[in-house]
């Protein structure tokens, strides 16, 4: 399935044609936004079936879905992706408007589907395995002062 990417308030729409999009300044970038605000590598966005993640790269800017700084989050349709100061919302299937979209959609940008919290995950342990731990550093950043 094709997923785009259009831009809600400027910027260019792009197309996500690899399993993993890598979004920044630098030549090697899959996607080159040419904007002293975009880090040279901004951020990856892997598609995953009908779902997008997101991971940020440590850029200077951050990267936001819904207005709300994240290191790594999953994307849907309602949510708005924002890559510094550039806001995308996310469409799949074949073609696609690469005009600029409306930033207020019916849906309030909440997904039921994510109230959910899962455990923090303990270490398991088989015979030789390695043990498996969760990550320390939280998906989204506290809201910022």
């Amino acid at each position: 399935m094709i997923a785009r990417m259009l831009p809600i308030d400027g910027g260019p729409p792009f197309d996500l044609e690899k399993a993993l999009t890598v979004v920044g300044r630098n030549d090697t970038c899959d996607v080159r936004i040419e904007h002293k605000s975009i880090s040279k590598l901004h951020c990856v966005l892997v598609v995953a079936g009908t779902q997008v993640l997101v991971r940020d790269l440590g850029s200077t800017n951050g990267t936001r879905i819904n207005g709300q700084r994240v290191r790594r989050a999953a994307l849907s349709k309602h949510d708005i992706l924002g890559i510094a100061g550039f806001k995308y919302r996310l469409k799949f299937g074949p073609g696609g408007d690469s005009s600029v979209i409306d930033e207020h959609p019916s849906h309030d940008g909440h997904d039921d589907a994510n109230d959910t919290h899962a455990p923090e995950a303990s270490p398991i342990k088989k015979d030789s395995e390695p043990v498996l731990k969760r990550n320390v550093l939280p998906d989204t950043y506290d809201d910022e002062k």
